[in-house]
């Protein structure tokens, strides 16, 4: 892994409805050609291996998971993750959601000596329902396309941002 890549994490609980969509739209994104310094990962619940992954010398995250905000269900967001300090979580195995492996990361990288990344963004979706169930309702199914086509334009601007500051 070298130092600038990007790391696109789809986070979420297939098993409850719309919390999938993460994992859905990163499913999609392995679809499309994606430029060579972007990795997709489905982290799924797994949020300590992201805490760990993160350590890895990434430059920017990109996290896709549903994220409640108040709007209509399928309603796609794109947002800065604050890099201000977190309160320390609770490490729980079976329910660490972004914002606790984001506060994990400053503990972890100075435990290890690895860097978290530079920049947070996170792609999320209003959900409709986060209810036992497997399958996604149908506003977040149809905002997974819509969320597709953020990530590459935010995954490409980033490729082209990097171009234009490498000496040619």
């Amino acid at each position: 892994m070298t130092p600038g890549k990007v790391l696109v994490a789809g986070v979420g609980n297939i098993f409850l409805g719309d919390d999938g969509f993460g994992v859905e739209t990163v499913r999609r994104l392995r679809e499309h050609p994606l430029p060579p310094d972007v990795e997709l990962l489905d982290v799924g619940v797994r949020g300590v291996h992201l805490a760990y992954r993160l350590l890895d010398g990434y430059r920017t995250l990109v996290l896709v998971d549903a994220t409640s905000r108040g709007g209509e269900p399928g309603t796609v967001y794109l947002i800065e993750a604050d890099a201000g300090p977190l309160e320390a979580p609770v490490l729980d195995g079976h329910r660490m959601g972004p914002d606790a492996v984001l506060a994990l990361l400053g503990t972890l990288a100075a435990g290890t000596g690895g860097s978290p990344p530079d920049r947070v963004l996170v792609v999320g979706c209003e959900p409709e329902s986060l209810e036992e169930g497997i399958g996604l309702s149908a506003p977040v199914a149809a905002a997974v396309e819509e969320a597709v086509r953020l990530v590459l334009r935010t995954v490409g601007a980033h490729a082209q941002a990097k171009r234009e500051v490498s000496p040619s």
